[in-house]
């Protein structure tokens, strides 16, 4: 009875969202139970980095909201996280908002230049540059977005002086700090990045040397210019001095860009309304186009019509009806998904048609699939974009249970390579489509379609049951739906979800850690005909909190750097 009531409840609260996916044909996995309201006075914090998390939580302590401690874990991950993120590009926000129980979306993805045009990632021979060259090249970047975008929801959000939430992180790039094992690994790879010129001086100290892992690392420039972000706001990066550095660095080289410093003062943020649906006795949340949130709700739609809750995560045919299933969400967002105008949000989320798509599961492993045609499509279009997996994911929670879901990238790892004021700019650009086809195809003031979803998870009655995101390009969904089953489905704590083995499988592809399954689930698969192989779809850096029973169950991912803390904000510690 208390299942059926909260299933009565939940569709009625769907009535004025995205379509509520029927019920399941299979019989329901069991259920986690429902989460409780966030504890009163405490707070919460995960990140990609001790520092980050602690510039958060310090915020937290002095009566800062959720927002205004996300300006300060950006600002520092920023400075100790460069390959994933920074102040150089862009990012998505989910906010919950405990009072009057909405979710809001801050989009503060990277636009094209207005000087822009569809065919700026082909070479002379019309074929598309390769990608080590464009990712190096001024042509990568685009505006980046996300200091405006954290502005415009501290304006909105905030409770402290935008000025007060950078002392942290300006302190620890002028004093410096410690290089954590994965900064060093990437700062002495051979990745085109970070053997450009302005991550080589940047990396080497003062004898010369390659720093390592466990070496102090400064950065005055990048103190410099977030004395002038706390001073003057978000002018102090779209306008004046930093504006003209980040215009000359990308126009210079044999690929220039196209920016100016008119296309910088001209970026917005956009404010836009989360995209949720349903999925068991929950509600999930996440960005609208440009960003894939759908592709998420689409999936876990699916997910929901088959028996995995059932089986487990040690059952082989649980892992073959997720890849399947995965496969036909990818095969439908990258045809439809893109910063373009009839996206068919609704249809893919439609009851009758997510049956349609999930009748296609099955037991073993079917051909590659194609995109259907969900209600309000048009023609599904040809596809080329090559998403790379650099970013980051934080999650924050203040004391009157108002949450921040936030995924910020630069895109590839270190972005372009170029530096201005202490940052690295980004390579959105290369999120685009290279070939000048499709939704995804380059053209002036369009932002490209992003993999980030951060989500916000309801309880029935909209109160916050939990969040949860990841980096790692298009294996992002991958990453966060195989963490929602762990959770919801199997009942895992959320860091026993987030470390279960990640299974990407797109198109023709099947990659994961193929040493991480339980006993004989790689040998079950390969029956099936998923021949799982190690390599791409493995760096996750997920971060997640389910609320049970009155308490925050957070977690990081063991794979990255990243901490899950919570405080009690009532005793000030």
């Amino acid at each position: 009875m208390r299942i059926l009531a909260t299933s009565l409840a939940l569709a009625a609260t769907l009535a004025g969202c995205a379509p509520r996916a029927a019920a399941p044909s299979v019989a329901p996995a069991p259920l986690s139970p429902p989460a409780t309201a966030a504890p009163a006075r405490q707070g919460f914090v995960a990140a990609a980095h001790p520092l980050a998390a602690e510039a958060g939580l310090a915020v937290l302590r002095r009566g800062g909201s959720a927002v205004d401690a996300a300006v300060a874990v950006q600002a520092m991950l920023s400075l100790v996280e460069p390959q994933s993120s920074g102040m150089g590009g862009g990012a998505f926000m989910t906010r919950y908002d405990a009072k009057t129980r909405a979710v809001t979306v801050y989009d503060g993805r990277e636009t094209a230049p207005a000087g822009a045009t569809p065919d700026m990632l082909l070479g002379p021979d019309g074929k598309p540059i390769p990608f080590p060259v464009a990712v190096l090249s001024g042509r990568a970047t685009g505006v980046p977005g996300v200091v405006r975008m954290l502005a415009l929801a501290q304006q909105r959000h905030g409770k402290l002086r935008w000025a007060d939430l950078f002392g942290e992180s300006i302190a620890a790039a002028q004093n410096g700090f410690i290089v954590s094992p994965r900064l060093g690994r990437f700062a002495n790879s051979n990745g085109p990045q970070a053997t450009a010129p302005d991550a080589v001086a940047y990396f080497r100290n003062a004898r010369g040397e390659k720093i390592k892992a466990g070496d102090t690392l400064k950065n005055p420039a990048y103190a410099a210019f977030l004395r002038r972000l706390a001073a003057q706001g978000p002018d102090a990066m779209y306008r004046g001095e930093t504006a003209r550095r980040i215009v000359a660095r990308v126009r210079q080289g044999e690929l220039p860009g196209a920016m100016t410093e008119a296309d910088l003062a001209a970026y917005r943020p956009v404010v836009r309304e989360a995209v949720c649906n349903g999925y068991r006795v929950y509600i999930l949340c996440a960005p609208p186009p440009p960003s894939s949130g759908v592709g998420l709700l689409q999936l876990m739609a699916m997910i929901e019509r088959t028996d995995i809750g059932a089986r487990g995560s040690d059952d082989p045919v649980a892992w073959v009806k997720y890849a399947e299933a995965s496969r036909l969400m990818y095969a439908d967002r990258d045809a439809y998904v893109g910063d373009v105008a009839g996206v068919p949000v609704k249809g893919l989320i439609d009851p009758a048609y997510v049956a349609s798509r999930a009748a296609l599961i099955g037991e073993r492993a079917g051909p590659p699939p194609v995109a259907g045609t969900p209600p309000g499509a048009v023609t599904a279009r040809i596809d080329a974009t090559d998403e790379v997996a650099g970013t980051s994911h934080f999650i924050v929670i203040d004391g009157d249970g108002n949450a921040v879901s936030m995924t910020t990238t630069v895109e590839s790892y270190f972005g372009t390579g170029r530096m201005v004021d202490g940052f690295f700019l980004n390579n959105q650009m290369t999120d685009f489509s290279f070939v000048p086809e499709g939704p995804n195809a380059i053209a002036p003031g369009k932002r490209p379609r992003s993999s980030m979803v951060p989500t916000v998870i309801l309880n029935s009655d909209r109160t916050l049951a939990g969040a949860i995101g990841s980096p790692g390009g298009n294996a992002i969904l991958g990453y966060v739906s195989k963490a929602l089953i762990g959770i919801i489905d199997w009942n895992l704590p959320v860091a026993n979800a987030i470390a279960l083995p990640n299974l990407i499988a797109r198109g023709s592809s099947f990659n994961g850690e193929v040493d991480k399954f339980a006993p004989g689930v790689v040998a079950g698969l390969a029956e099936r005909g998923v021949m799982l192989r190690a390599g791409q779809g493995e760096d996750s850096g997920l971060h997640g909190v389910f609320i049970r029973g009155g308490r925050f169950d957070g977690g990081a991912d063991p794979r990255r750097d990243g901490v899950a803390r919570t405080i009690d904000l009532s005793k000030g510690q």
